[in-house]
């Protein structure tokens, strides 16, 4: 029975299945995160006067590029795992009938929940593991989570493990959307640093020495799929990245003379510049190998029934 339900304006905040400890944190910046979405200025004045990388990468409407393109649905149901602080879900809920947002974090989610007022949009704290529920939906969003399975999932195979249980919730012919970092993007080639580990090359290094995250390769990220029952994986190319996607290129228009950066950019810290990485990218695309050494992918796949 239900019992620690309760409501922040129109959404439905479950904390059901919250141990009582935010396990995932970026520390005492999500207390200012929080003051701001709840005195309810304007976040494009906000983050004209406040450059701090969390704030941008938390509360900037670029964020949504990810997924505001994409024809979903519109009686359609979402299942958001990793919901965050709600960058992703205010999308979701303009263009669905009802999203369902998971998160570790509680306050995250109350950051998601004053940011976003819909009342098709419930938000459920708790490890996406230990959460019980009989409903199906129509999309599954892993937008950024996948490569943090190691948090969620308890097994010897957590990222293979997590697709499999978010195959669970889709009802059939259901899609699952996924956002990630390429292991082998053009940016670390240049000198970016991983993204999770701030440590330069550790992801073309295969993660020598690191144990809790993981990104992938296109093609072993396709065969993770279709090993835990997904069909029909498109790929999409986010750029400069999925976290503020400026462009999202299919393999039907890869970018163009002129189009990317010469770097791409590192908001959050310094990075080296070993080469031009749009000279770098035309010639990769002449020579059909751009697909291979994107900086993100986006991944929109069936579920196999």
């Amino acid at each position: 029975m239900r019992t620690m339900d309760t409501r922040i304006g129109k959404v439905k905040l479950n904390c059901d299945f919250y141990s009582g400890t935010d396990t995932y944190s970026d520390g005492d910046i999500e207390n200012r995160l929080l003051d701001i979405v709840k005195s309810g200025k304007d976040l494009e004045e906000v983050l004209i006067e406040d450059t701090d990388w969390p704030v941008l990468y938390h509360l900037s409407d670029i964020r949504k590029n990810i997924v505001s393109w994409y024809d979903f649905n519109s009686k359609g149901t979402v299942l958001e795992i990793g919901s965050g602080c709600g960058a992703i879900t205010g999308a979701l809920c303009e263009k669905t009938s009802r999203v369902v947002a998971v998160d570790l974090s509680k306050r995250r989610s109350e950051i998601n929940a004053y940011r976003n007022n819909y009342d098709n949009l419930e938000i459920i704290v708790g490890n996406f593991e230990d959460i019980k529920t009989d409903e199906k939906f129509d999309y599954v969003t892993l937008i950024g989570v996948l490569e943090y399975s190691i948090y969620y999932i308890n097994s010897p195979e957590p990222f293979l493990d997590m697709l499999r249980k978010a195959r669970e919730y889709l009802k059939p012919g259901g899609q699952l959307i996924i956002a990630i970092e390429n292991k082998y993007g053009l940016k670390y080639w240049a000198g970016a640093k991983e993204d999770h580990t701030g440590v330069e090359f550790d992801g073309i290094q295969n993660y020598s020495g690191v144990d809790r995250v993981r990104t992938f390769s296109r093609g072993t990220l396709d065969r993770l799929l279709c090993e835990a029952g997904f069909k029909d994986n498109d790929f999409y190319y986010p750029f400069p990245d999925y976290k503020l996607p400026l462009e999202i290129y299919s393999p039907e228009h890869l970018p163009g003379t002129g189009e990317l950066l010469s770097y791409s950019p590192a908001y959050d810290r310094d990075r080296v510049v070993l080469f031009d990485e749009a000279k770098a990218a035309e010639a990769l695309v002449q020579d059909g190998l751009f697909e291979e050494f994107a900086n993100s992918f986006l991944v929109i796949s069936r579920r196999a029934d």
